[in-house]
């Protein structure tokens, strides 16, 4: 059976995977597509991207199979990103193939998803009975002329009604992300929470990252952690929770809960020293680190004319080679750090 099967052989691995910090690795990103219907102004240009070539992109065989070495080697949660995840055709049959993988220890593999929302009226309720466990829907704005400004499409009804579709098809809970952004959306901070608190969804604010495809980030202009929590204290009595973990958001109740809202502060306040996430981009190159310059290649070793065995064992031979070049953090107040080649369509978020 050779590497352009897209069938696995035995998943034999060489070890589980942490890092030299002794981070365990539980979590892999998998980006399905860098295509998106909207185009955002923090992670794109309106016109112009450079698209990555079809040919260049995993099948689902390709992907399946990069996932199921992963979970031998101890990945249990799986969360599909892109781009936009729901624009590939065959979405349903990869959760449905990812859901039915299971841990070393027999526990099923979780899978997630984020997304614009779009398309989830028609496809909430197929991606649910596939194995689909929860999402996550990026929506920075309740303005409908602000949300056209922002994505540069005038989608937000559709947004909603996409997230009201997540929210009765049972993928609970939905967690709704919004990129804080200086006198552009931070007045809405109050508004969003309470939209999603009295929806039942769980609100999370993200500190706005260098991965921007025009590479205009500012940190100086960066709406901070402690910024966003002022504005919510001053609408809600926030209690922290306890027991974050290797969770990347800080979670605190709401009017003493159950309601909860979350920052990912990953500027301001980074989780580094617990990550536990791997990426793997549409084309096949595994990042340790969305900030990071380095990839592994996946997709030579995927087209390979080996024997299967060979294939998994080169496979694993990547994980493990991502892993090793690992830093402690992502060194973003590092004068000499630069951002990622790739915008963040590019790499998976």
């Amino acid at each position: 059976m050779t590497g352009g099967s897209g069938q696995s052989g035995a998943t034999t691995t060489r070890g589980q995977l942490v890092d030299r910090f002794g981070r365990a690795h539980h979590d892999l990103r998998i980006s399905l597509t860098d295509r998106c219907s909207l185009r955002c102004t923090y992670c794109m240009p309106a016109e112009g991207v450079p698209w990555l070539a079809r040919s260049t992109m995993l099948s689902t065989d390709e992907i399946v199979r990069v996932a199921r070495v992963g979970v031998a080697l101890g990945i249990r949660e799986i969360r599909l990103t892109g781009g936009e995840p729901l624009l590939r055709v065959d979405v349903v049959d990869v959760v449905r193939r990812l859901a039915a993988m299971t841990t070393p220890d027999g526990a099923p593999v979780e899978v997630s998803l984020t997304t614009n929302a779009l398309r989830l009226p028609a496809l909430a309720a197929p991606l649910r009975d596939a194995g689909l466990r929860r999402v996550n829907v990026s929506l920075d704005t309740l303005d409908r002329a602000r949300f056209l400004e922002l994505t540069r499409r005038d989608k937000l009804v559709e947004t909603l009604a996409g997230i009201a579709a997540a929210d009765a098809a049972g993928l609970h809970p939905v967690k709704i992300n919004a990129v804080a952004m200086r006198g552009v959306n931070d007045d809405e901070v109050v508004a969003l929470t309470r939209f999603a608190v009295e929806r039942g969804y769980q609100m999370r604010f993200i500190e706005q990252m260098p991965l921007d495809g025009g590479h205009t980030w500012d940190r100086h202009v960066m709406v901070t952690q402690a910024e966003i929590l002022e504005r919510l204290r001053g609408a809600f009595r926030l209690d922290e929770v306890p027991g974050r973990g290797a969770a990347p958001a800080e979670l605190w109740t709401v009017d003493g809960g159950p309601a909860t809202v979350g920052v990912i502060a990953s500027v301001t306040a980074p989780f580094c020293g617990a990550c536990d996430r791997l990426r793997l981009t549409a084309d096949g190159q595994l990042r340790a680190c969305l900030f990071s310059q380095a990839e592994v290649d996946t997709r030579e070793v995927l087209r390979s004319d080996e024997p299967a065995e060979a294939v998994d064992e080169g496979l694993a031979a990547a994980f493990h080679a991502c892993l090793a070049g690992k830093k402690a953090g992502h060194d973003i107040d590092d004068p000499t750090f630069l951002q990622p080649r790739r915008p963040m369509s590019a790499i998976g978020g």
